[in-house]
This record gives structure tokens, C-alpha cells and sequence, in this order.
């Protein structure tokens, strides 16, 4: 096949457009386009008016090679690279008959897809999730975000589908990916219900309603393949003889023996972390971000982004990419933006205040949301792998207090955050957070030069999109939880440095952010876990 890139046309353009532009690029006839399928589709928002979609095109053709030997010196007409998913192994391969089957902890996009590749190579792995299946799930989540009542263990953070459940549903990622895992990941999920549209366009999204049923028939899909999923089975210990992983200990339950191991925690299981580092697992602090949600009108956001533009429903709903680099050395940026989405309750631990940015597939909310963020470093929280999370349960303890101690969530309206003043009343913009939004002045709700940062940011975003610092936009306090505060470090061989047969995967381990990176980590991690069953 051919793939030829950056072919533009019209927002308003026909159907038969692409077609016709495809034939006049190659100069052929329309009998000699066998087939066509549309790789990416973007668009190019820099020229409000001059808006134009961006297509990458993969085609059959009569006489391919001789129209590539021809367009030999273009570089947007190139042979289509093979994208199809290739098993490294099977259980089959396996010598001994009586191995152990692998373990899989974490049931959130990491450990699906690492369990769904065991699973299809003929492994049957055992995953192991401290929560509920999603549905049971979604109802202890909304118990938090209408009666205030939090489920340690089944909420935004913990249970099937992982925090991914609850978010956006974002399906991009800026990861090098020569292997097209990014592509599995996208087929599986149209396989279990996704929208075909996944395939193409430039920014994929799911939205929350539709991750839950995907979630449910990829799971299916793991049991019918031989694999167990079991819920509320909490990792509390593991059990390391001569510097190889032998079994996890679980709450509840008997041991579990086990040579290999899949840590797909996500960044938010500080207890298990805090077992992997008392059975001396190494680790090491890393960076990460602390901030606020910001709201506004969906409306505002569309038209400084598309202008004349604006609502057509091709395009959706517009987003944006900020970043800023502050005087005191610090670098603030959105983060996990939500276009007409809302900014829900999203902590695991009791009397916590954790932010975090959820929309729907239709994106269709009155109000834009996205993380406002300041990177931080172990030097701002120094004393070891664990530190990180201390000062995450710090800010997020102040932010309990600061709402009012009921699980609100403290808020400030952008103006009276850039004049230092308390808000009392809400403007124009009506915020999204359930239980509620309690106003206050969220300047301790951070450290000083992550506030110091965030005031100089955004009238300097203001630059970029008109109305980003209207007065009457809400700061929802406090974002902790953009990635995790350390990594379980691994080798070549993706096993930890000093435990063999345990292999770190995904966002708690510090291998991936978002949905489709800690997908693909899944991906990578089962091949490695495949490869050395095979090795044995």
C-alpha cells in the first residue's frame, strides 16, 4: 500500500473531495484506486480562518511500485509501514507443562491490555484488582460525588477500567511507538464497542458512558481466553526468595505463589507501594505536577480556538495546550484537558480533596476544564521514594480542610485569585465539581511558588486564547494526581533492577501517562513476561 500525508481541504469538503484529491495528487484514474483508508485525520487551527482538515492516507493502487519509483524524491508519498500486531510468542512454546501462570495486579488500561496479550498468546493470567467490577464501581463513585460518602476501595481511582474509566477517554499520546503498538491498543478497543472513528482521527476520545461497556467485553473476551479476573483482591505484601518474585501476599485470601508478576498499580496505590519498598523493591522518587482545575465556558474556549468556525461537528468541541515557563524557574502547564467536560471528585483516600477532568463522548457540557499545573521535583520533597506521596497527602488533607471538611472541593474565581482576594459568590461561570465547590482563597492551598507560578501563567495564557483569564472563571483546588510520584525501576529485560519475575508497568510505575501510553506499556510488559516463559 501508499500512504501519502498532508493532504488538506476544506472543512466544508464533499465526501468525494478526498477521493478526487487523491487522484489529482498521484495523477491517476479513479480505476486504478482500489481502496482507501483514511490513517489520520487533524486540523490546522493556527489560521482561524484558513481552517482545513489534514488527512494521511494509506491506498491500493494498480502499479504500485512503479507510482512509487515515480514520486521517489516526495516525501509525502511513501510505502504504507505494516501496522498489524505480531504475537512474539505462545503458552504453547512453554517446555515445562506445570508452569505458573502469570499475575497480573491492576485492572485499569495497563493491566487489560497486558492481560488481554497473555490472554490471546494462551497464558491465562490471574489479574488481581483491589476494586469492584465497573459498574458496582460507578455506583460507589457516584455515592462520593452526590451523598459525599468516599469507598476506599471503589472510586475514581480504584476499581475495573482504572482512573481511565473516569477521565476523558483520551486515546493520544506523544510516545514513540516504531512498533504501532498505539494501533492494537485502537483496534482492541473498536473491537469492544469503541467508535470506529477511533481509527482516524487526529485526537480519539472514548468519553466515560462508553469506556464502561468497552471495559465489560474486553474482560469477557480475557475469561473466554482462560484468564480469571478478581475483584476486590487487594495486594497487601509480597513474598521475594533470593531476589525472585515467589508470590503475593493478598487481604483476605490466601497466598498466592507466583514467578511472574505484572505491577500495573496505577499512581494512586500508595499502600502498595509502600509494601513493594518494605520488601525492599527498588524505586526512586521522580517529578511530577500539582495544581488546580480551571473552568470556562466551553463557548469561549471554541471561539478564541476555531473562531467563524466554532460548533461545527466535525471539529467538536475545541481544546487547547498551554504551557508557560514562570520567573521563578518554574514551568506551568494544562494538563489532562476536558472540552466540555466536568471536574469530579476524584480521591481514594478519606478526608482527601483530589481533583480530576471527565467528559462525555458528545463533549457537549457547558464548561471547558483542564489541570493548570506546576512541575515539581525530589528536591521539593526530599526523603526518598515515598516522599512524593507525603506531600501529595499533605496538599490534598489542606484541600479537604480548605472545602469545608465534606469532601467539597475549594474553589476562587480567577480574578480573585490574581488579586489575592477570598471569593464569595460564583460569577457567570457555574462550577462542575460534585459534592460542590466551596469558595475561599486557595493561596495555601499550594506551595508559594507553585501560586507565585500559576498567577504569572495565566494572564500569559490570556495571549494565546482570549478570555482565558476572564474574572469570572473557577479555580477548583487541588490537582495532585497527574502522574506518579515515583518509579519502580526497571531493566532491559522490563523486570525490576533487584527482583526478578516482577515487572513495573504503566503510570504507577512511571512508564506511561494516559490511556493509550500505559496501554501500550501493557502491551510491551506481556511480551516481555511471554518471552521469558519461553526462555526457561
Amino acid at each position: 500500500m501508499i500512504r501519502i500525508t498532508e493532504l488538506r481541504l476544506p472543512i466544508s469538503h464533499a465526501p468525494e473531495a478526498l477521493e478526487e484529491a487523491i487522484l489529482k495528487r498521484l495523477n491517476i484514474q479513479a480505476q486504478d484506486l482500489i481502496r482507501t483508508d483514511v490513517f489520520k485525520r487533524s486540523y490546522d487551527a493556527r489560521k482561524n480562518v484558513a481552517l482545513a482538515f489534514i488527512y494521511t492516507v494509506d491506498l491500493s493502487v494498480k502499479n504500485e511500485e512503479k507510482l512509487l519509483e515515480q514520486f521517489s524524491n516526495d516525501i509525502h508519498i511513501r510505502p504504507s509501514p505494516d501496522m498489524s500486531y505480531h504475537f512474539v510468542a505462545n503458552a504453547s512454546q512453554v517446555k515445562s507443562e506445570n508452569f505458573e501462570r502469570p499475575v497480573v495486579i491492576g485492572f485499569g488500561p495497563c493491566g487489560i491490555f497486558a492481560a488481554l496479550v497473555l490472554a490471546q498468546m494462551g497464558f491465562k493470567p490471574i489479574v488481581l484488582e483491589r476494586g469492584k467490577p465497573v459498574r458496582e464501581r460507578t455506583q460507589d463513585t457516584w455515592g462520593l460525588w452526590r451523598k459525599n460518602v468516599l469507598n476506599p476501595e471503589s472510586n475514581v481511582q480504584f476499581g475495573e477500567g482504572g482512573a481511565g474509566t473516569f477521565s476523558d477517554g483520551k486515546l493520544y499520546s506523544q510516545i514513540k511507538d516504531p512498533k504501532f503498538y498505539g494501533r492494537k491498543v485502537i483496534a482492541e478497543f473498536i473491537k469492544a464497542g469503541a467508535p470506529e472513528e477511533i481509527r482516524y482521527v487526529a485526537k480519539p476520545h472514548i468519553g466515560t458512558f462508553r469506556l464502561v461497556g468497552v471495559v465489560e467485553r474486553m474482560r469477557q473476551e480475557i475469561i473466554e481466553l482462560g484468564g480469571e479476573i478478581r475483584f476486590s483482591q487487594k495486594v497487601i505484601g509480597f513474598d521475594i526468595q533470593n531476589d525472585h518474585i515467589a508470590g503475593v501476599k493478598i487481604e483476605g485470601h490466601p497466598d498466592l505463589p507466583a514467578n511472574h508478576v505484572v505491577l500495573a498499580l496505577g499512581h494512586s496505590a500508595r499502600d502498595t507501594f509502600e509494601a513493594l519498598h518494605a520488601a525492599g523493591v527498588y524505586m526512586e522518587a521522580k517529578p511530577f505536577s500539582v495544581g488546580f482545575r480551571i473552568e470556562h465556558p466551553q463557548s469561549l474556549i471554541d471561539k478564541a480556538r476555531l473562531g467563524p468556525h466554532a460548533g461545527n461537528e466535525l471539529i467538536g468541541a475545541a481544546d487547547y495546550k498551554l504551557v508557560h515557563h514562570a520567573k521563578n524557574g518554574r514551568a506551568v502547564y494544562s494538563f489532562c484537558m476536558c472540552p466540555g467536560g466536568t471536574v469530579v471528585a476524584a480521591t481514594s483516600e478519606p478526608n482527601r480533596v483530589v481533583t480530576n477532568g471527565m467528559s462525555q463522548y458528545s463533549r457537549n457540557e457547558r464548561n471547558a476544564n483542564a489541570g493548570i499545573v506546576v512541575g515539581i521535583t525530589p528536591e521539593d520533597y526530599p526523603g526518598g521514594p515515598l516522599a512524593g506521596i507525603e506531600f501529595q497527602r499533605a496538599l490534598e488533607s489542606k484541600a479537604y480542610e480548605l472545602g469545608g471538611s465534606t469532601y467539597e472541593a475549594p474553589g476562587q474565581l480567577v480574578g480573585d485569585f490574581l488579586a489575592g482576594t477570598a471569593s464569595t459568590d460564583f460569577g457567570s461561570v457555574m462550577p462542575s465539581y460534585k459534592p460542590g465547590v466551596h469558595l475561599t482563597d486557595l493561596a495555601d492551598a499550594l506551595p508559594a511558588y507553585a501560586i507565585e507560578a500559576i498567577r504569572e501563567a495565566i494572564p500569559a495564557f490570556e495571549k494565546q486564547i482570549k478570555g482565558f483569564s476572564m474574572k469570572d472563571a473557577v479555580l477548583t483546588g487541588v490537582e495532585t494526581r497527574t502522574s506518579s510520584p515515583l518509579r519502580i525501576t526497571r531493566g532491559a529485560n522490563l523486570q525490576s533492577l533487584n527482583v526478578k519475575g516482577l515487572y513495573p508497568a504503566g503510570e504507577g510505575a512511571g512508564y506511561a501517562g494516559g490511556i493509550l501510553s500505559a496501554g501500550v506499556d501493557g502491551i510491551k510488559v506481556a511480551e516481555a513476561v511471554a518471552l521469558d516463559y519461553l526462555s526457561q
